[in-house]
C-alpha cells in the first residue's frame, strides 16, 4: 500500500472535468485507488465517488493505491490532482 497526502490547489476545486481526468488516469493502473477527505473514503476510479467528496481548494486529500503498480500510480496521481495536465 502506498499513500500520498496532497492539498487541492485548483482554483475551482476538483469539479467534474478534472475529476473525470483523474478517474481516466486512475483507470490506467492495475492497482486499486482510493481518495480520502474529511473522514470519507471513495474509490478513485469512480467519478461519482470523487464528486461526492466535493473537493474544494485547500481541502487535504489522501490518495492511496494498493497493487502491483501502486508506487507509479501514487506518483502520477499525486501530481495530476494538483493541476498538472488538467
Amino acid at each position: 500500500m502506498a499513500t500520498i497526502d496532497v492539498t487541492i490547489e485548483l482554483q475551482e476545486g476538483l469539479h467534474a472535468r478534472p475529476a473525470s481526468i483523474f478517474v481516466r488516469e486512475a483507470g490506467k493502473f492495475k492497482s486499486e485507488v482510493f481518495l480520502t477527505a474529511n473522514g470519507v473514503t471513495v474509490n478513485g476510479k469512480s467519478i461519482m465517488g470523487i464528486l461526492m467528496l466535493a473537493l474544494s481548494p485547500g481541502t487535504r486529500v489522501t490518495i492511496e493505491a494498493r497493487g502491483e503498480d501502486e508506487e507509479e500510480a501514487i506518483a502520477r496521481l499525486g501530481v495530476l490532482i494538483n493541476g498538472a495536465a488538467i
